[in-house]
């Protein structure tokens, strides 16, 4: 009568995955806001640099080490509306930009 819906462990991580992507989540935040709170040590150009590459990474760690995204079978729709969303946001971005730049074009003539 009563199914186990936990039978596979693929969906649930271990104790030492959930650790590593902790550490590694730790780091990914300490490294650019020491940057960012001494920047007398470092040009604004590197900051700036780590602080987009630790944040691009610091995503990938939450999507696979605690939303446990992959390239299993059960996670295919999970990884196709992620990838949705991203299109999703990146063309408002950008067309919001370039509505914003033709505007700013047509109203300097």
């Amino acid at each position: 009568m009563g199914h186990d819906h936990h039978t596979s462990d693929a969906a649930h991580g271990t104790v030492k995955q959930y650790t590593i992507g902790f550490i590694v989540s730790v780091l990914l935040t300490i490294v650019p806001f020491y940057m960012a709170m001494n920047p007398e040590n470092f040009g604004r150009g590197a900051t700036l640099a780590v602080i987009g590459i630790t944040a691009i990474a610091q995503v990938l760690v939450q999507l696979i080490f605690f939303l446990h995204m992959n390239s299993s079978a059960e996670q295919r729709w999970n990884v196709i509306a992620f990838i949705y969303t991203i299109l999703t946001i990146a063309v408002l971005l950008i067309g919001s930009v370039w509505v914003m730049n033709y505007l700013h074009f047509n109203m300097m003539l």
